[in-house]
C-alpha cells in the first residue's frame, strides 16, 4: 500500500492541476512506424540468438516452429534477414497518404526518403539548387543530390519532365549507384536530377519526402529509363 501510494505522488508531481480541480497529465504518443521498427528489430534480435552458433536444438527448434508470420517461406526469409543476406526496407505511412523509405545514391552515398509509387516508373530526386524544393524550416528541408561529390556519377543530360496528377517536375537525367536496404546496390541506375518542383505546390513542400522511386511497369518510364528493380534483379542484386 506504501508502495502504490509513493507511485500516485510520484505521478501527480508530474501532472498539472487546473481551475475546476481536475488533475491532467500529458502524454506523449509514439509514431506507428516508430514501434513497427522497434517490433521488427526484436524480431531479429530473437533469431539471431536462436541461429547463434552452440545455440540449443531446442531453442532453435522453438523459434522455427514460432515462424513468426505464419509461413515457412517467411520465416526463412527472417532469418536470412537475422543471418545479412537479406534486407528490408521501413515503409512509413504520413496521414495514409504517403509510403515513404530511405534509399542513397552516389559514393558516398547521399540519403534522400522516396515515396514507393506504383503509379509510376522513374527514379528522381532534386538537385543541388532546385527550384521550389521545399525549405529549412518545413520539415528540415529536402535532401538534395549533388553529383560533383559522387564518384560514380555519369552524365547523361537529356530532358526529363513528368506529369503526375498532383503536378510535374522537371530536370535532367543522369547515371549513378543506387542502394537499397543495406547493401543492395544497383550500379549506373538512370535516374533524374529535378531542377524545379514547383509543380507539386505546397503538397511536396509540406510532405515528408524528397523524391519519388517508381515501382510501375518498365513501359511508363520515362526516357527508357530500366526500373530500379529491373535493374536489380538483371544485375543479380536482389531474387526475382
Amino acid at each position: 500500500m506504501l508502495f502504490r501510494s509513493l507511485a500516485i505522488a510520484s505521478a501527480l508531481s508530474f501532472a498539472s492541476a487546473s481551475e475546476d480541480g481536475l488533475i491532467r497529465m500529458k502524454l506523449q504518443k509514439r509514431s506507428n512506424h516508430d514501434m513497427v521498427a522497434a517490433h521488427l528489430k526484436r524480431e531479429n534480435d530473437a533469431l539471431k540468438l536462436a541461429l547463434a552458433e552452440g545455440q540449443s536444438p531446442e531453442v532453435a527448434e522453438m523459434a522455427k516452429k514460432v515462424v513468426l508470420r505464419g509461413s515457412q517461406s517467411q520465416f526463412e526469409e527472417q532469418v536470412a534477414v537475422a543471418e545479412g543476406k537479406s534486407e528490408n526496407i521501413i515503409i512509413k505511412d504520413y496521414s495514409n497518404a504517403q509510403y515513404y523509405g530511405e534509399v542513397m545514391i552516389g559514393t558516398p552515398p547521399q540519403k534522400f526518403t522516396v515515396i514507393f509509387d506504383t503509379g509510376s516508373s522513374n527514379l528522381w530526386v532534386p538537385k543541388v539548387g532546385c527550384k521550389n524544393c521545399g525549405y529549412w524550416f518545413i520539415n528540415g528541408g529536402k535532401d538534395k543530390y549533388d553529383d560533383a561529390k559522387s564518384s560514380t556519377f555519369k552524365k547523361d543530360g537529356s530532358l526529363f519532365h513528368i506529369q503526375y496528377g498532383s503536378g510535374d517536375v522537371q530536370g535532367f537525367f543522369s547515371y549513378d549507384d543506387v542502394t537499397l536496404a543495406d547493401d543492395i546496390k544497383v550500379t549506373a541506375q538512370k535516374f533524374a536530377e529535378v531542377s524545379d518542383a514547383g509543380g507539386l505546390g505546397v503538397g511536396y513542400v509540406m510532405g515528408q519526402f524528397d523524391g519519388i522511386l517508381g515501382l510501375g511497369f518498365e513501359g511508363l518510364s520515362l526516357g527508357q529509363a530500366p526500373t530500379v528493380f529491373k535493374n536489380a534483379i538483371d544485375q543479380n542484386a536482389v531474387a526475382q
